[in-house]
């Protein structure tokens, strides 16, 4: 072979080489495209569905919860998501109207085909899901909802609100415990409830806590949803009581408290179960607080969430803790967690018991004092609810009765 050939012959095997190169890169980035097929496919999201009350008559605070979980799921897709998948909401609004929710959950369920569920918020919209969640052996946190599982006792329901094991006792317990430390103790108690499962609930749980305080009813009747109306009724009629308030969770919406300003001044406070104070500084509630306030004016919600957004977060810290201790979507599997295990939360160390209610209660008393004007800033700490009850988180003193604090 000539010079010419063997030159030939190098040239022949260097684009043999180059090919078989190119082949190999070929072979390469196929294996590579399969490889990342597989990983797109394990990275489908994890698919949580749940109904809010984001306009009508619960919209203040369920946007409130809306806007605390929608910075979990940010956290936790920076994190790398849920078994390592990312987390997507798929939620429709309920108007606030429990009508609504059963057809919700049942589009969550058989048309979204939601992997994990979560909600309603409210005990109103709760109750109504109960029965499509048990259809479809799904597990749930319902949010700040009084009691609801006590009829239908579903293992599966967990409660994200600090009753306690008895939950509709819990909102009046700490009422009458102060009330009949005071003196001269009260004798008689007219009970007034909203027209709705929540106030039902709380109403139940006061007519038994009244009897058990030796107390008279003298007076027992509902009426429409309105804790701003009652609260000036009482004024424009001059009303005195010795002691007065409950379970008014308009007293827990900032705009509702701004509207009133003074006019809260001697009324008690039961609906309260987070407090921005050195005993409820757990871990990462500062942080969440700090986020959520940020966007309040930007997303037209309550400026400082105090009571929803830490439920609404701790809600989700709850289930992902379930998802990733049982290593998968099965239901039996988290509800049997949900009941075996605490959880590290946003409030607070929690465990369930059988009706998915608390373990411990938290419920707080607290009294309006010394409010003047409207101004926001007297609402950012409780130097202006003081807590009376109970004594391992109380910040002053009852003032009592009701007139005297009202002056």
């Amino acid at each position: 072979m000539g010079a010419a050939d063997r030159f030939h012959g190098v040239l022949l095997r260097g684009a043999l080489l180059r090919g078989l190169t190119r082949l190999a890169t070929m072979v390469l980035l196929v294996a590579a495209t399969a490889v990342g097929a597989v990983r797109v496919m394990a990275a489908e999201p994890i698919k949580i569905g749940f109904s809010m009350s984001l306009t009508g008559p619960l919209a203040p605070n369920g946007k409130q919860v809306l806007v605390a979980i929608e910075i979990w799921r940010e956290e936790i897709n920076a994190k790398g998501g849920l078994l390592g998948r990312p987390v997507e909401f798929v939620y429709y609004d309920d108007q606030g109207n429990a009508a609504n929710v059963p057809a919700i959950y049942t589009k969550l369920l058989d048309v979204d085909k939601v992997d994990l569920t979560i909600g309603p918020y409210a005990t109103n919209m709760i109750a109504p899901a109960i029965p499509l969640l048990m259809q479809h052996n799904m597990a749930t946190i319902g949010m700040l909802g009084v009691a609801v599982n006590s009829e239908f006792h579903y293992p599966k329901y967990f409660s994200m609100i600090a009753a306690g094991p008895r939950p509709k006792l819990a909102f009046s317990e700490g009422f009458f415990a102060v009330a009949m430390a005071q003196n001269p103790k009260p004798r008689t108690v007219a009970i007034v409830g909203a027209d709705a499962e929540f106030a039902k609930a709380s109403t139940d749980g006061a007519r038994e806590n009244a009897r058990a305080a030796g107390l008279q009813i003298v007076y027992d009747r509902s009426y429409p949803p309105d804790t701003i109306g009652i609260v000036r009724a009482t004024q424009e009629v001059g009303l005195k009581p010795k002691i007065f308030g409950g379970n008014m969770v308009g007293f827990l919406a900032t705009p509702f408290k701004l509207q009133l300003g003074p006019l809260l001044n001697g009324m008690i406070s039961t609906a309260d179960t987070f407090i921005p104070a050195p005993s409820f500084s757990f871990p990462g509630v500062h942080d969440l607080l700090k986020k959520y306030q940020a966007r309040a004016g930007s997303q037209g919600v309550d400026p400082l969430g105090y009571n929803y957004a830490p439920y609404g977060y701790a809600a989700l810290q709850v289930l992902g803790q379930a998802v990733e201790g049982t290593k998968g979507l099965n239901q039996d599997g988290i509800a049997d967690y949900g009941h075996t295990h605490s959880f590290e939360t946003v409030v607070g160390t929690i465990a369930f018991g059988p009706d998915g209610e608390w373990t411990k209660p938290r419920v707080l008393v607290s009294q309006f004092q010394n409010i003047r004007g409207n101004d926001l800033d007297q609402f950012r700490d409780m130097t202006k609810q003081v807590v009376v009850w109970p004594e391992e988180y109380k910040s002053g003193s009852l003032i009592y009765p009701f007139t005297a604090a009202r002056k």
